[in-house]
């Protein structure tokens, strides 16, 4: 899918950057959508808390830059596009705290998206590619320079589409069997261990959930750092990140509000915590390698903590 809609891109002209935020991004991202979108209806359907989709998108936004960029930037140094730190780099910052606002001060339930708030997050995603698509046209330059520089494989355009149809299928089809194992994992795990099914739930959506749905990320982004093709790795995860919330919660909980568990506090900070950090480092110039390692300790660290969490909350139980 990333592969035909990249080439689609690159047929318009648009400039890898501008192709990592936004197209590479949104195909790396269908992974988390299907998976969000279906545990909304599933909620909406069947009744229940969407456990899973809340903790997918989380998860995975900590995830792409703790463990993406960390192992990418063991490949090589991530050299920082300055165009980022100008606006992507503080829209995400933006985005993520309204996230946090939105979550913490529902009036009917804490830990709730409501749904005139996924209506508010899919303006802004609309006003976002908006915004990109008109700056790619006026950045001519830049898009003439980046194209005899990248390494976007081009198609036929019968085959750019059949591509990214069929990975489209593909992606919407592994969602639906993605939710039905995590459900499954944490109902398994909260009938034998007796730990509370909304802690389960939201480990499971964290971790192995958030991680799988990420594996197209760290899969895009290390290949593109590897190949030195630092705009598409380090724009593939900030766009990931901003249409995870804006796009995929947005979605979601239009579809069903998504209530979760006071455990989303401490997620959340999490996840604001991660970009945070990111933005401190991106002033630097670079991610290097001794920050990646940084990076993958700290999310060891936050998966130590999830784990023991669980456990405990079976303990009470």
């Amino acid at each position: 899918m990333v592969a035909g809609a990249s080439s689609i891109a690159k047929k318009f002209k648009i400039a890898p950057l501008i192709i990592g935020l936004t197209v590479v991004a949104f195909g790396t991202s269908l992974p988390e959508l299907a998976v969000s979108v279906s545990d909304s209806i599933n909620a909406l359907i069947k009744g229940g808390n969407a456990e899973i989709a809340l903790g997918n998108v989380v998860g995975s936004n900590i995830c792409n830059i703790l463990i993406v960029l960390g192992v990418c930037a063991l490949f090589t140094p991530i050299i920082i596009n300055k165009k980022l730190l100008k606006f992507e780099f503080p829209f995400l910052l933006i985005v993520s705290a309204l996230f946090l606002v939105f979550a913490f001060t529902s009036p009917f339930n804490p830990y709730t998206i409501l749904r005139w708030e996924g209506a508010i997050f899919i303006v802004l995603i609309i006003a976002y590619v908006t915004y990109l698509v008109m700056r790619a046209k006026k950045d001519k330059n830049a898009v003439e320079l980046s194209r005899k520089e990248d390494t976007i494989k081009e198609y036929s355009t019968p085959r750019s589409i059949i591509y990214t149809v069929i990975g489209l299928v593909a992606v919407f089809v592994g969602g639906e069997a993605t939710v039905y194992g995590a459900k499954n994992i944490a109902i398994g795990i909260g009938t034998t261990s007796g730990a509370d099914p909304n802690l389960v739930s939201s480990l499971v959506g964290l971790t192995v959930v958030a991680v799988g749905t990420s594996l197209p990320e760290l899969i895009t982004s290390a290949i593109a750092s590897k190949k030195g093709q630092n705009d598409i790795a380090l724009g593939n995860v900030i766009g990931s990140n901003i249409f995870n919330i804006l796009f995929i919660i947005g979605i979601s909980s239009v579809i069903c509000p998504l209530i979760g568990g006071q455990q989303l506090f401490v997620d959340l900070f999490v996840m604001i915590g991660a970009a945070i950090l990111l933005f401190f480092f991106a002033f630097t110039g670079k991610i290097n390698r001794m920050t990646g390692i940084l990076f993958i300790a700290l999310y060891g660290g936050y998966l130590s903590y999830l784990i023991v969490r669980t456990v405990q909350s079976a303990q009470v139980v």
